[in-house]
Formats: structure tokens, sequence, C-alpha cells
């Protein structure tokens, strides 16, 4: 009876032994495969050859620590490359008038130049030199909207007025443009709260962005919808596509592929970093080669 005792308490002992030796192995393999993750691409859950409630729970945390330390390294790729390709653009946008200026710079250093000739490349140099302060200075004002460091003040502003006094204000540039343009502001709109300042801006850099790009047509409204105002803006726009939408709020993204100067991609930028930062929203879409920018203002 005690020699059959004696085999069962051994037979426990050896099954004890055996599991402790498994997990030991099981829980080394596990830091081994952890230690090789930290530097892998890709995520593999760790696990254990034999079940152990404590040792389970413990890998299911360092499988979501794992988890985690992966999605924070592609959010760092991810802005790693967005900060390289706009100091790119923004290298490119700099050059861009300023080696115009040089150019014309040189050209006016010819001693035969006619006086037509020197005042025609002053005033090109001009353009571009005012092109140049445009885009610091919007760059700029950007910065410091999204770095908390503009103040705005809240106050309870008409939008249909000052919509209204924006669009009279660009009148001869519309003219200029040759712009078919339709207007509808709807009657009885309720003051928003925001910051007048602001406001002026973003339907100014609306509108700039319109007649920079639009061609053929161009259509302003101003109505309730739900909880509400909407301001849209939408243009006929050629060489956009669906594909540009998803990034027209991005800094310096412009759907000028060649970069040509005639745009930074900071105007969308500002406006939705403007409208976020008085609590309302900026959305964009596409639709039958319509291009139109909405910011809905909570009432």
């Amino acid at each position: 009876m005690k020699s059959a005792i004696i085999i069962v308490l051994l037979l426990v002992i050896a099954i004890q032994t055996a599991r402790r030796h498994t997990l030991e192995r099981g829980l080394l393999q596990a830091a081994q495969r952890m230690k090789a993750q930290l530097s892998n691409e890709t995520t593999v859950r760790l696990a254990l050859p034999c079940p152990s409630r404590g040792a389970e729970q413990l890998l299911a945390g360092l499988n979501d620590l794992l988890e985690l330390r992966q999605q924070e390294r592609a959010d760092y790729r991810r802005k790693e490359q967005q900060l390289r390709r706009q100091i790119a653009n923004v290298s490119h946008d700099l050059r861009t008038p300023l080696t115009s200026i040089l150019g014309y710079l040189q050209l006016l250093e010819q001693e035969d130049l006619s006086p037509e000739k020197r005042e025609e490349y002053f005033r090109i140099v001009e353009g571009r030199a005012r092109t140049l302060q445009s885009f610091i200075a919007s760059f700029y004002d950007l910065s410091r909207i999204e770095g908390g460091e503009l103040p705005l003040e809240r106050e309870l502003v008409d939008l249909g007025r000052t919509l209204s006094d924006q669009l009279a204000a660009a009148y001869e540039q519309i003219e200029e443009a040759g712009l078919e343009m339709e207007v509808d502001v709807a009657d009885g709109l309720p003051p928003v709260w925001a910051d007048s300042g602001a406001v002026t801006r973003v339907f100014s850099n609306l509108l700039t962005n319109a007649l920079r790009h639009g061609t053929g047509a161009l259509s302003v409204k101003l109505y309730r919808e739900g909880g509400c105002i909407v301001s849209a803006f939408s243009n006929q726009a050629e060489g956009i596509t669906a594909e540009d939408v998803d990034h027209v709020f991005e800094r310096f993204y412009t759907a000028d592929k060649m970069r040509t100067g005639q745009s930074t991609g900071l105007g969308l930028a500002i406006v939705k970093a403007l409208a976020e930062r008085m609590g309302h929203t900026a959305a964009a879409r596409w639709e039958d080669g319509w291009f139109t920018v909405l910011v809905r203002w909570s009432v």
C-alpha cells in the first residue's frame, strides 16, 4: 500500500516537474520571440505550449504592449514620411519664387535693357517677392493657429453679413476671373459663436481658392442644416480628382503636381485649422466635376 502511494506521489512530482520545465521552456521561448519582435516589422502574438492561467494573462498583457509598440512605430514612420514630404514641398515652394527673382535680377543688370523691359522685369520681381512674402506669412499663421498661439475671441458673428462683405470686396476679382457666379444666402440665419476676424479669414481663403482654381462657374451658399449653418463654396475644377479631395486640408498639399508656384497648399489648411479652433468643422467633396468646401458652423 505504501509503495503504491509512493509511486503515485512520484508520478505527481514527475508530472509537475515536467509541466514546470515545459512552462519555463515556453516562457523562455516567448521571451526570445518578444526580444526578436521588438525589431520586427510585423506582430506575431506570443503563446505558451501548455496552459497556465497566470502565465497566459502575463503573455496577454505583453501581446497588448507589443501591438501598441508596433502601432506607435507605424505612426512614427507615417509622421516622419509626412514631415519629409512637407519639408520637400516647403523647400520647393520657397525655391520657385526665389529662383525667378534671381533670374530677373540678372536680366536687370544688362546695360542695353530698354526702359519698358526694365519696368516689366521690376514688376515681375515685385510680384514674385509678394508671393514669397505671402507664403511665409501663411506658413507662420498656420503654425500659430495649430500651436494655439493665435488669440481668438469668441463672439456672436453674423455669417451672412460677413460673407456678403467678402463677396463685395472680391467683386472685381470675380469679374476679372470671368466666372459665372451664383450666390444663395438664406434669410433669418442665427449668429454663431466665433472670432469675427477668423471668420473673415476663412471666407477670404475659400474665395481665393475658388478664384485661383475655379473654371467656368462658382457657387456660394449659406444655409441652415439641423443644428448647423453650412457655408458651401463650390467651383468647377479641372485637374482635381476624388483622390485629391482626401488631402486638400493637408499642409502644402496642392493638386498642382508640378508645384509651379501658383498654390502653396496652405489656404485650405488654414481654413480647417481656424474652423476647428473655433469649435466648428470643415470638409471637402468632389462630385461631377464640382469641388466643394463646406464649413459647418455650430449654432
